[in-house]
């Protein structure tokens, strides 16, 4: 509701406006212009004034809107650890998801190199990742910056397997793009089969539970993730022997 822009907009009393609302938005929602007017010592022309910085015609339409903001970001209920686990049983395990295991296995015992890449919750997977499979006699490397230095030798005969669970963030769609450009083939591990990073694969496997978010952050189960990972590097192992 108040982007960056707009915050470095405010003079000094609008400011102080911001964060009483910021600290009372519940109950700015149903207060009159007056009263705030009055709990924040500033004229009700200067919040109307901060109304229309806001692209609001009035109070009236920023406190339609305040509320609007309080529903979108009201708290949701967490599932238990045991519903998404049972979920993701329910959904996947029905379906293909050993046979594209082992066929993930098969691309990767066939390389020289395999690269694991992530970000956020999916890259310290991506990093487990890198150690289970190193663990498990395939060695690997997690790498988080896009701009990091891959030696030719390095990117011959490779394997990326790319963690995300919607398949769609800025920073592993532009990594996967390059790696795959210089040759490297794609193993994805998604929530989403239709995601971009889906598409630009050679191999997904989605895993299927419901995403949930808490505050703006994305905390749906990891789960399935390490069920895949640990699965894949065992496959491996035993193509090995």
């Amino acid at each position: 509701m108040f982007s960056n822009d707009i915050i470095a907009s405010f003079n000094e009393l609008e400011t102080s406006l911001y964060n009483y609302i910021c600290q009372n938005s519940d109950k700015v929602a149903y207060m009159r212009i007056r009263e705030l007017a009055a709990e924040t010592h500033v004229s009700t022309a200067t919040i109307l004034r901060f109304c229309r910085k806001l692209n609001c015609e009035g109070f009236s339409e920023f406190k339609v809107k305040l509320k609007m903001h309080l529903k979108e970001n009201k708290k949701t209920m967490i599932k238990s650890s045991q519903q998404s686990i049972v979920e993701f049983f329910e959904r996947t395990l029905k379906g293909d998801l050993e046979e594209k295991i082992k066929e993930a296995a098969r691309l990767v015992t066939e390389a020289d190199n395999v690269i694991f890449i992530g970000i956020g919750s999916s890259g310290i997977l991506a990093e487990y990742g890198a150690r289970y499979f190193s663990s498990l006699g395939k060695f690997s490397l997690y790498i988080k910056d896009p701009h990091f230095p891959i030696h030719s030798k390095l990117r011959n005969n490779s394997v990326t397997i790319a963690l995300s669970v919607s398949g769609e963030n800025h920073f592993t769609v532009t990594h996967l793009n390059q790696l795959k450009q210089k040759g490297s083939k794609i193993v994805s591990i998604t929530n989403n089969k239709l995601s971009t990073v889906a598409k630009i694969s050679d191999i997904n496997i989605s895993y299927y539970v419901t995403e949930e978010f808490f505050e703006g952050s994305n905390i749906t189960t990891q789960v399935p993730v390490v069920y895949i990972l640990e699965s894949m590097a065992r496959e491996i192992h035993k193509l090995n022997q």
